[in-house]
């Protein structure tokens, strides 16, 4: 390219000049024609594209006359995207997709190429379409650019947003504007939601595990939400059927230490309810050191009542002890007694003079009474706990 005269470079650029106007609507022509997708965008949108195409045809004469002139910073990249595409709003991208924009840029680049025989000197062509190949290459990785950008803001806003989301849940501030925040996020759950808890994996960014977590939701049909709070990773999950399979699905992007599933609530407005249960049992869950990953927030009553939970002391009473006083007289003495003897059946039905099958079918009683068998070490002690508890309330069944 060097071999050719001042003159000549200055006849093919004069050329482009006086032609610019018609280039942009040669490929605003092929456009209309070629691409479906164009013709269902608003007068507003198509508008903003016909500022991007005429942007790019002044910008490849602008640069084109600056590379014949041997011009370094004429092949700068960000002087292409503010030329080209700062004639648009950025909210374009959100309208046209990264594919529709390549088209976009070909067909334009296509016009140019097939109109220059026509409007340069016949010693000029092969040179302008030389160039003209080289531009689209500068203007193609703008428009990468362009897009890069924009999805990295829209994945920081995403993260704040998803952020607020879950923070409302903990909070219990759930309202019609979270409600929004998480159906903008993609959720699309209608009921049964669960939170699960634990501690932060090292040596992995927030954004890589969140996208990890979502995956695996995915393939588990579960929608997710997720925030971390400190040296907490906490997660909605939502579509839940079974809340230890949901947990279990999830327990090995979780850092050391206890992963905890509360509740299934039943959407989103009450997942809260969750939230409380599972960070009261995050929170006791080191007095069970051999609790199983994950471990339910239920599974963790009788550390939680011994921690000071309220919720937990509450339930232990209205949904243990009640029933088990309200079921006949004898059930709750012989229960005490057996606690009280080590656990023997033998040793209890002598301290109550009845048949130690007798005791055997009072324990059974209390089992499908309360979902908690005495023989096993776990629920004896969620038992006894009940027990203490409901005596030092004072209360008595209704009726």
């Amino acid at each position: 390219m060097s071999d050719r005269t001042p003159a000549s470079r200055e006849r093919a650029v004069a050329a482009l000049v006086r032609s610019s106007g018609a280039l942009s609507t040669s490929a605003m022509t092929r456009m209309d024609d070629a691409l479906p997708w164009f013709g269902d965008l608003s007068a507003q949108e198509q508008a903003w594209v016909g500022q991007i195409v005429q942007a790019g045809v002044r910008a490849f004469v602008d640069w084109y006359a600056a590379e014949t002139a041997d011009h370094d910073d004429a092949l700068a990249p960000y002087a292409i995207a503010a030329s080209v595409f700062g004639a648009a709003p950025r909210a374009l991208t959100g309208t046209i997709s990264l594919q529709q924009t390549v088209d976009l840029v070909r067909l334009s680049i296509e016009a140019v190429e097939s109109s220059v025989d026509g409007i340069v000197d016949a010693d000029d062509v092969a040179h302008v379409q030389a160039s003209v190949l080289l531009y689209a290459r500068e203007i193609a990785f703008a428009a990468a650019e362009v897009y890069a950008r924009a999805a990295e803001m829209r994945g920081a806003w995403d993260a704040r947003l998803e952020a607020l989301v879950v923070d409302a849940v903990l909070r219990a501030e759930t309202d019609e504007t979270m409600l929004s925040r998480a159906s903008a996020l993609g959720w699309a759950a209608d009921g049964d939601v669960a939170v699960v808890l634990g501690t932060v994996p090292d040596r992995r960014t927030d954004t890589d595990l969140f996208e990890e977590i979502r995956r695996i939701a995915r393939t588990h049909r579960l929608d997710a939400l997720c925030a971390v709070q400190g040296d907490r990773l906490v997660v909605l999950v939502g579509g839940v059927d079974d809340e230890r399979a949901a947990g279990a699905a999830l327990t090995g992007l979780f850092g050391d230490g206890a992963v905890v599933v509360g509740p299934v609530a039943d959407d989103l407005e009450h997942a809260h309810l969750s939230a409380r249960a599972a960070l009261a049992a995050h929170r006791a869950a080191s007095g069970w050191p051999e609790a199983p990953r994950p471990v339910l927030s239920s599974e963790l009553l009788p550390e939680r009542a011994l921690a000071g939970d309220g919720h937990a002391r509450r339930h232990l009473v209205e949904e243990v002890y009640l029933p088990i006083l309200a079921a006949r007289g004898t059930l709750a003495q012989s229960l005490g007694t057996y606690l009280d003897t080590g656990r023997s059946v033998e040793a209890t039905a002598r301290a109550l003079y009845v048949h130690p099958n007798t005791v055997r079918y009072r324990l059974r009683q209390v089992a499908e009474l309360t979902g908690f068998t005495p023989h096993t070490a776990r629920d004896a002690l969620t038992l006894q706990i009940a027990l203490i508890l409901g005596r030092q309330s004072g209360r008595t069944p209704p009726g």
